[in-house]
């Protein structure tokens, strides 16, 4: 199976945006990470609202190179949106596989 069909099958559907709106819409994997140590559990705010520190495992297609991408983007996916804290290129051979990421949950403020 390839990733491109695994992502198909698999995945969730999941946009890369800016400010400005979407850039980029496909599929890919997001899954929570857990902590042993539970030292992730304060959160921090930033100029676009309330980061909840929520991290989870992303693993995504090579075509979304999110290694390049720029400050104010972000990952959106089944209404939340996810801070991109850092990403990585996994090769098979010479060639990129899939995109690993770690990123985080942002949650605005309501008032």
């Amino acid at each position: 199976m390839t990733t491109k069909t695994l992502f198909k099958q698999y995945g969730r559907n999941v946009s890369l945006c800016t400010n400005e709106g979407i850039k980029q819409s496909y599929k890919a994997l997001i899954q929570p990470l857990r902590y042993k140590n539970k030292m992730y559990l304060d959160g921090i705010y930033t100029e676009i609202g309330f980061n909840s520190q929520g991290h989870y495992l992303y693993i995504g297609p090579p075509d979304v190179d999110l290694t390049a991408a720029s400050d104010g983007e972000y990952l959106s996916a089944n209404g939340m949106n996810y801070q991109i804290d850092r990403a990585e290129k996994v090769y098979a051979g010479e060639k990129v596989f899939y995109i690993w990421a770690i990123i985080r949950t942002i949650v605005e403020e309501n008032y």
